[in-house]
């Protein structure tokens, strides 16, 4: 538990230590005592709060070794939680175009977010070890070369969007369906990417992406509480109760995304809120717009391809060509996405239509061990029960 809260603590010391690796020894130093200490004292009521003093207090024992005059350490802010919008400053600064792309986006996720290298590594579909080597690079690059700590000039905004854009995102995604750990999902993870996406909204209001992804997120959120069922396993979509989803967040989200299509420039989030919105806005599963659907998803493949799309048109493509070939698509993947349960869940789903049980029931064995995810894991031991 004590060392769940590090990255973030961490990342809200940065802007008063001006380090990465200085303030991780802060905070590394706050363990090391709460270690000692809790089990003597007993556990706080605010942890966090506690490792953060203690870190803050070490902190200032370093300035004062640092700075020579006492004047000086006055004018240090030293607040007792971070500014509102702390997080997003250090986004930018994590997103520098110094550091490689792929560093930028695994370093934010890790240094600001908290997320696990292991979380990480499934979002990348990469191995653990690579995005071990990527943040510590990234780290390194930033305190050699001195990095500020500042939301960039406005004409420097653009060259980091992308991947400020990439980071919200897959906090959000973690946060929506978590990739492990004891929770089906974290609405910790899910508030702070909304309040992110709104904040840079606020920032960006004329840019369409960033209208785009927080008209996805609010549309994900407006469904959020007919997802579950009492005992916290999935409810999927074909069953989900449609009163208890949000349409005012729908309506809002639909809003968001009519004055982003207006500027003429779409781009993936767009695109996804648009495919999100046709599921939204069906009062039906049965009035589901498929063919839109998959007119969307054609378009994402183009202006943004990737295996996992394509993947998801495969989904779509079930209702307007059959099975057959949706299954077809999908084995086409097989090469890319051997790892990703979600491939395996849907050649189950498309087997299981077309009769052909005995191979269905060894794709949800291959999805099985292939996710962490206890609501996941769950639907998916019933379903082999069941057979």
């Amino acid at each position: 538990m004590v060392r769940d809260h590090a990255g973030r603590l961490a990342a809200a010391l940065v802007p008063l230590i001006g380090d990465f690796a200085a303030a991780e020894d802060l905070v590394q130093d706050a363990v090391e005592a709460a270690l000692t200490t809790w089990p003597v004292d007993g556990i706080p009521q605010r942890p966090d709060a506690w490792l953060f003093t203690v870190a803050r207090r070490r902190g200032l024992d370093v300035l004062r070794r640092e700075i020579r005059h006492r004047d000086k350490l006055a004018l240090v802010p030293w607040p007792a939680e971070p500014e509102p919008d702390d997080r997003l400053r250090l986004i930018f600064t994590c997103c520098h175009p110094a550091l490689p792309r792929s560093a930028q986006v695994a370093l934010t996720l890790r240094v600001v977010c908290g997320l696990t290298t292991a979380q990480i590594a499934k979002a990348f579909l990469v191995p653990e070890s690579t995005v071990g080597q990527r943040i510590t690079r990234a780290k390194r690059k930033i305190s050699d070369a001195g990095i500020p700590y500042r939301i960039p000039a406005a004409d420097e905004l653009a060259g980091r969007l992308a991947e400020v854009l990439a980071v919200i995102y897959l906090l959000f995604n973690e946060g929506y369906l978590s990739s492990g750990g004891a929770q089906a999902q974290s609405r910790d993870l899910t508030d702070d990417a909304e309040f992110l996406a709104a904040m840079l909204h606020q920032l960006m209001p004329t840019e369409p992406e960033v209208a785009g992804l927080l008209a996805l997120i609010r549309l994900h959120r407006a469904r959020v509480a007919a997802r579950f069922d009492l005992n916290g396993d999935i409810i999927q979509l074909p069953h989900q109760d449609r009163s208890r989803w949000n349409h005012d967040a729908i309506a809002d989200a639909g809003h968001l995304i009519a004055r982003a299509a207006a500027h003429k420039r779409p781009g993936p989030y767009q695109l996804q809120a648009a495919i999100v919105a046709c599921h939204a806005e069906a009062k039906r599963w049965e009035d589901t717009d498929w063919a839109q659907i998959v007119v969307l998803y054609d378009i994402l493949l183009y202006v943004a391809p990737s295996p996992v799309t394509r993947l998801h048109r495969a989904v779509a493509f079930r209702y307007v060509a059959g099975p057959a070939a949706a299954l077809a698509e999908a084995d086409a993947l097989a090469d890319q996405l051997d790892d990703y349960h979600l491939l395996h869940a849907t050649r189950a789903e498309l087997l299981r239509d077309l009769g052909r049980t005995d191979e269905a029931r060894e794709a949800d064995i291959r999805t099985l061990a292939r996710t962490a995810n206890p609501a996941e894991q769950s639907l998916l031991q019933q379903r082999l029960t069941w057979r």
